[in-house]
């Protein structure tokens, strides 16, 4: 089993920027899927943003491209997501997700395998 604890969120005025992290456990990081996602209240988990295990490729949601970066350390075993130009339709709870040993791009919340616990993000206009 994998275990992941995201942090980074908060609170932050519109236009600005977070920098979310996600640290995985495990010895075989590269070899892990990773993706962020976010669910807002009353809605369904969306895909945000997916890194292959390499991190050479990468994939965003239409609405966070430009805007977003997603980034991995595979030494720190920590995936990112840096977050510019935030907008109030960018609130919601974000989940970093993990694929194992898989080094392709998901976007699709039922492909994943393991969830961290979510953290916050809001944004005030």
């Amino acid at each position: 089993q994998v275990q992941l604890i995201e942090s980074g969120g908060g609170l932050v005025q519109a236009g600005g920027s977070l920098r979310l992290s996600c640290a995985a456990s495990g010895r075989t990081f590269s070899s892990y899927g990773m993706g962020w996602f976010r669910q807002a209240p009353g809605k369904e988990r969306e895909f945000v943003a997916t890194i292959s295990g390499s991190g050479y490729t990468t994939d965003y949601a239409n609405s966070v491209k430009g805007r977003f970066t997603i980034s991995r350390d595979n030494a720190k075993n920590t995936v990112y997501l840096q977050m510019n130009g935030l907008n109030p339709a960018d609130t919601a709870v974000y989940y970093c997700g993990v694929k194992i040993y898989y080094h392709g791009l998901l976007n699709s919340p039922g492909q994943y395998d393991y969830w961290g616990q979510g953290t916050q993000v809001t944004v005030s206009s």
